[in-house]
């Protein structure tokens, strides 16, 4: 029916322009639900009628059949290299200025040539065909004659319009890099290690590994991204005169292109654009390897022509390497702020990514076997941007001699304290908890907290400081704390000293559930440590639970028993506790008996959202975990009820699409009035 047709091009529409405001420019303008509502809608119109599925529809970008193999692609126009200037000084721009000066027969007083100066990306060069504005192909370079078939796989890339904006030529292929994003790269590798899984060693290679994926559906598990700076074959399109204008007009048909570029003004105007993208190198959310600078005159790039397979317009100017090698001298233990431990490389010092590294991460043991590192090992070494820098692997070579394989320590290499791995986790970690001076600044903090013991004015500076100069040690030493001593810290005014000094005394007035929460105690959150106090009501009562009396409490699985029982099996815990009852911190004491109070929500799974008329969001959680029920941040086929205020949003879209009951404030009290 026309109105089919009419409807499934405009939700085609609509789902590409919102794409391309989320993917490419950053910007989205509906929330996620309304992209998902607009999605099913298409996806049911082409299921009733399959005939309206298009080649560029949003539906369309994973899926398929797993292929046996990839297709050989011969490119129409060549994908070649350029040059690379190795110099990583100034003198790399210079060189390349008097190249060009000199093909171009130019005179000493002529006028600066001017460059479009960009970023080399550390990734996989792609060569995407368009026709008609529609994405019919996707190779990757091969080498430069001749590719692989790509296109099931460069589909599942949210940046890569499957449709060009605007009026397209009969026929654009864009080249560009497909790349990871460093933080995109890290949480991957933390979902792998999670799992316990092989880790990857680097965002290009694991890109690279991505893109040439036999299944779309491993691809579209890989974050991907994309950055087009090149054109192949075109027809139909009368070119600008520059490449700048090339880059700005591919941005005018909803393409993905870099930010950081210029148009520079001779070797000067190169060499200040190496040096700015060299000192934002670590900021940037990507890996560059080094710039691009390229005649910026589409017609001086004719005339200057190629070499070989080289343009002499063109050359890639190298920063550093951020992968070296080096020796693995030793590996120590680091305890965290959390109480993991760390093996840490202890390495022959080696520059790497801008800077001399001497220490790197090697995560967890488990790890550190897969890959098979012993001291003594010539190791892989990376370090990029931000990032800790960390051995990724090492080179497979005989070892000078026998190495035993590196253990973790059964004890604390600070405090002493046992060292404990949780049944089926990965990290190890120091029992130490309130003990361990290398815990000292976490305890402190998680203590004071909004939820914990609410002392307002701690916070991180001044805990810093508190500990850098010895003055907190452990939780009790808090509350000896003076106007006079806290004065005397940087930045701490006599009033903001008093009103800390004030806040310290009203925290000592709390409730079990937040004494017990404010603790630390490893798995146990809000939620628990409130089930804890109303199931036991006595702090002494808790400290002395059984693993199997623990147990009969609401969500209080084996792990968490055996986390609570081992914590005040400690006996630096349970002094820490008493000093701090000392100290005068009260909370009211129950009768001595359990808690018997009716539950009528316990087991019931409820989200909030929006703003309640009466009810704070707080209020409306703590009468919920009252009456026994969890309060989860998420809807899901496991919600029982959404308790939805003004400007509910997501949440409550989600619940009427899965058919989760919705209640308002009034249904919420009904609800804990019980029947």
């Amino acid at each position: 029916m026309p109105e089919s047709v009419d409807r499934a091009a405009e939700l085609r529409r609509q789902l590409h322009h919102h794409a391309h405001c989320y993917h490419v420019l950053d910007a989205p303008q509906i929330p996620d639900a309304e992209y998902d509502r607009l999605f099913q809608a298409l996806q049911a119109l082409e299921a009733a009628h399959p005939e309206l599925r298009t080649p560029d529809s949003p539906t369309q970008r994973v899926g398929g059949p797993v292929l046996d193999g990839l297709v050989p692609v011969r490119h129409a126009v060549p994908m070649l290299s350029i040059q690379t200037e190795t110099d990583t000084t100034a003198a790399g721009a210079e060189a390349f200025d008097a190249r060009v000066r000199r093909e171009l027969a130019l005179p000493d007083d002529a006028p600066a040539v001017e460059y479009a100066a960009e970023l080399k990306f550390d990734g996989l060069a792609l060569n995407l065909r368009y026709e008609d504005g529609v994405l019919v192909q996707a190779a990757t370079r091969g080498d430069g004659e001749t590719g692989e078939d790509v296109t099931h796989n460069i589909r599942t890339i949210g940046q890569i319009p499957l449709r060009l904006q605007g009026h397209a030529p009969a026929v654009l292929e864009v080249r560009g890099e497909v790349y990871m994003r460093r933080d995109a790269f890290e949480r991957l590798n933390e979902r792998q290690r999670e799992k316990g899984d092989k880790t990857f060693i680097n965002p290009r290679n694991t890109a690279a590994g991505a893109v040439r994926q036999l299944d779309p559906a491993v691809t579209a598990q890989r974050p991907l991204s994309f950055f087009a700076y090149g054109l192949g074959e075109v027809q139909g399109w009368a070119l600008p005169d520059t490449h700048s204008g090339l880059l700005d007009a591919m941005a005018g048909f909803g393409l993905p292109v870099c930010a950081d570029r210029v148009v520079a003004q001779g070797a000067a105007g190169l060499v200040a654009f190496h040096a700015a993208m060299g000192a934002k190198r670590d900021a940037l959310p990507f890996d560059i390897d080094g710039v691009v600078y390229k005649v910026n005159a589409l017609a001086l790039q004719r005339q200057l022509g190629f070499k070989t397979r080289e343009p002499r317009w063109a050359v890639a100017h190298k920063y550093p390497a951020q992968e070296q090698l080096t020796r693995l001298n030793d590996i120590e233990v680091q305890v965290g702020r959390t109480g993991k431990l760390t093996p840490v490389a202890k390495l022959a010092p080696v520059f790497v990514g801008g800077t001399t590294v001497s220490n790197a991460t090697l995560h967890n043991v488990f790890e550190l076997r897969r890959k098979g590192v012993r001291v003594g090992d010539t190791v892989i070494v990376r370090r990029a941007g931000d990032v800790i820098p960390e051995v990724v692997g090492r080179i497979v070579a005989e070892r000078p001699a026998y190495v035993p394989n590196f253990r973790m320590p059964r004890a604390c290499p600070v405090c002493a304290s046992p060292v404990r791995r949780e049944r089926g986790g990965m990290d190890h970690r120091c029992t130490g908890g309130l003990f361990c001076p290398a815990q000292r600044k976490q305890a402190l903090l998680h203590f004071a907290g909004r939820r914990a013991m609410d002392i307002e004015g701690l916070g991180d500076k001044i805990v810093d400081q508190l500990v850098d100069a010895g003055i907190v040690r452990t939780l009790p030493e808090l509350y000896t704390l003076g106007v006079a001593k806290l004065a005397a810290l940087e930045r701490m005014a006599d009033k903001s000293a008093a009103n800390l000094v004030a806040a310290l005394a009203a925290s000592k007035a709390t409730t079990l559930a937040r004494f017990v929460y404010a603790l630390g105690i490893r798995q146990v959150g809000e939620a628990t440590a409130k089930d804890l106090a109303r199931h036991f009501g006595s702090l002494d009562r808790l400290m002395d639970a059984s693993v199997e009396q623990l147990l009969e409490v609401n969500d209080v699985g084996p792990i968490v028993a055996l986390a609570i029982r081992q914590f005040f099996e400690q006996p630096h815990h349970r002094e820490i506790v008493e000093r701090l009852r000392a100290a005068g911190v009260h909370w009211p004491e129950s009768d001595g008996t359990a808690d018997t109070t009716p539950r009528p929500l316990l087991g019931m799974t409820v989200v909030l959202t929006g703003t309640l008329p009466t009810l704070s969001r707080e209020e409306a959680k703590e009468m919920l975990e009252a009456a026994g029920a969890k309060v989860a941040g998420s809807v899901s086929k496991k919600t029982n009820y959404v308790v939805a205020g003004s400007e509910a949003g997501s949440k409550l879209e989600k619940a009427q699409t899965l058919g989760v009951p919705v209640l308002d404030e009034a249904g919420l009290r009904a609800l804990l009035a019980g029947p």
